[in-house]
């Protein structure tokens, strides 16, 4: 049966790439960010096979809600938190924990009978995004365990550049939290992915029961700019394909696509895929850019179009019609395409639209 562009989901790669993190970090527990579809894998197909986490984190109701609405019982974090006393109730009837950053939330639990809620206070320690100040923590740490709702207090914060190994901002967090976290004796969350990769076990750990937050290597994608998923270890789970819906000849000096970017340099095949920027397949993505077609490389030409690209097949090419093309996974590391859209992998995964359906192997 013929189909367009669509994700291929491996739960085997999932799996496996869950087992490496909890590798990282020996003895502490996880919580796997699901947020934004499982970064464009699929919400309740990624949450359903993270039977082995310890938790789950979303950014946004709506999505808790779809995870209840599944049967999925395993514990949710909010990580934006609530904005009024209506989205608390909420949050409380999907049995949610709560991502507490500033005193609005704080006073809006204050103002709540006592429920005995997981709550995770926020501190900014250099993000300059959500959280608590850390001068203020003692103050908010107090006021927090005062509040009768709050059954279970955990503390978290956010590494701005853990991505880039050789700046010094991460250990200046990591010592901010140290500093917060040290007189604290529940369970505290600051290791994202590339937190994981980048920095030693014992530069990352504070004091304390440690939660680590894996996201994007979750799914098989390095958070370094240098490196792929493969390099450290892990397993796309994602690969993003389609097939050829028609192949022709066309002859040195003619022109292709729209606006007529790309011309033949020499007698030629080409292929017609059906892909384009409204499958998410990236529309800055250049002529040049490889896809795998039947195990070989060949590269993307002219402009792209919504529903349809033009490949490059080779004078002598013996591809047909309903032949797969990979548009990136097993050895064409969407890392990779990311470069050549000038764009992050975050980007291009999280962009997928889901058009046809996606495919979830174990």
């Amino acid at each position: 049966m013929s189909f367009g562009a669509r994700a291929l989901i491996r739960l085997g790669a999932l799996k496996h790439n869950l087992k490496v993190i909890r590798a990282k970090a020996p003895g502490a527990r996880v919580m796997a960010v699901v947020k934004a579809n499982a970064y464009g894998h699929g919400l309740l197909g990624i949450a359903g096979a993270l039977t082995d986490a310890d938790s789950l984190a979303v950014a946004r109701l709506g999505e808790a809600e779809s995870l209840r609405a599944a049967g999925i019982r395993s514990p949710v974090v909010l990580l934006e938190g609530i904005t009024d006393a209506a989205d608390l109730e909420a949050a409380i009837s999907l049995d949610c924990e709560l991502v507490v950053h500033c005193t609005e939330q704080l006073e809006l639990l204050e103002l709540l009978d006592s429920r005995q809620l997981v709550v995770w206070l926020k501190f900014d320690t250099g993000m300059n995004r959500l959280g608590f100040a850390p001068y203020d923590a003692a103050e908010i740490i107090g006021r927090a365990r005062r509040c009768k709702t709050i059954g279970d207090l955990r503390l978290m914060s956010q590494l701005a550049n853990a991505d880039a190994r050789d700046d010094d901002a991460t250990a200046v967090q990591l010592e901010k939290f140290r500093t917060i976290t040290r007189d604290f004796d529940g369970d505290v969350s600051i290791a994202n992915s590339p937190a994981l990769f980048g920095w030693a076990e014992h530069e990352l750990m504070p004091s304390g029961n440690i939660w680590i937050r894996p996201g994007i290597a979750l799914y098989g994608i390095s958070p370094f700019s240098d490196s792929t998923g493969a390099d450290l270890g892990l397993r796309p789970v994602m690969q993003f394909e389609s097939q050829l819906i028609a192949v022709k000849s066309i002859k040195a000096g003619e022109r292709v696509g729209y606006g007529g970017t790309w011309q033949a340099g020499e007698d030629s095949r080409i292929g017609i895929v059906s892909a384009g920027y409204g499958d998410g397949y990236s529309r800055f993505l250049p002529s040049g850019t490889p896809v795998l077609v039947n195990g070989r490389r060949v590269p993307l030409v002219g402009r792209m179009s919504m529903d349809m690209i033009t490949i490059e097949l080779g004078a002598d090419a013996s591809d047909a019609i309903g032949d797969r093309v990979i548009l990136w996974g097993d050895d064409l590391p969407v890392e990779e395409i990311a470069e050549h859209a000038g764009t992050i992998p975050y980007q291009l995964v999280t962009g997928i639209l889901n058009r046809e359906p996606s495919e979830y192997l174990d």
